[in-house]
């Protein structure tokens, strides 16, 4: 029963890497529209929105299967209760990729101003994604901590991001309506990596049996 238990677990692992792997996809796939203004990422985007989606659903049907069948004990409890935890930070993540995406749609040939912190947001939110996922896999807190750690990164990048284009408005007023799609842009970023945070916490109680709003309110 055990053994089979763990083949099930190491499933479970394999599947969420491919979830994160996908939540990769999407980002990457909606920032790419915007910096290089390459229109077929956007439908990339939204394809590997609904794949997560369709991951999310695979996913949440397996754990269901441990539960049911498994008998799982405390902490494979926690395990699989983080994982499906885990699993809507990750739908939220495709979900934000794709308005990411729809707004791309409509900022055309946009001047370049600003950009150079959006894909750095970018380039750190997908990390933060990666090493969540991979911490989770392979139970490491300390890993865990380097993702809500960096959290801080993506937060002073939006700041920046905020800071230009307040600046830009009062240079040119015409450029508005473009700098609001930027800021909705780099917020979806800055959400994104709040959900990654979200992720490394619940592996975090997931090895250890205490989550840090528990911490919090001791």
């Amino acid at each position: 029963m055990r053994n089979r238990f763990d083949e099930m677990q190491e499933k479970l692992h394999v599947e969420m890497i491919k979830m994160g792997a996908l939540c990769e996809d999407a980002i990457t796939c909606a920032v790419k529209a915007l910096l290089d203004g390459d229109t077929t990422m956007i439908q990339k985007a939204f394809a590997a929105e609904r794949a997560i989606d369709e991951k999310e659903r695979e996913i949440e049907a397996f754990c269901m299967q441990l539960l049911l069948r498994q008998q799982p004990v405390a902490r494979d409890l926690r395990v699989i209760s983080s994982a499906l935890k885990m699993i809507s930070d990750m739908e939220r993540i495709g979900d934000q990729a794709a308005d990411i995406a729809e707004i791309t749609k409509y900022t055309g040939n946009s001047p370049d101003f600003g950009k150079m912190h959006i894909k750095e947001m970018a380039i750190a939110a997908v990390k933060m994604v990666t090493d969540s996922i991979n911490s989770f896999v392979k139970s490491d807190t300390n890993a865990a901590k380097c993702v809500i750690m960096e959290d801080d990164k993506v937060d002073a990048l939006f700041i920046q991001v905020k800071s230009e284009l307040i600046r830009l408005i009062a240079e040119s007023p015409g450029k508005g309506e473009y700098c609001i799609d930027v800021m909705m842009i780099a917020k979806y970023l800055e959400r994104i990596g709040d959900h990654a945070t979200n992720i490394a916490e619940w592996v975090e109680y997931a090895v250890t049996g205490v989550h840090r709003t528990e911490e919090e309110n001791v």
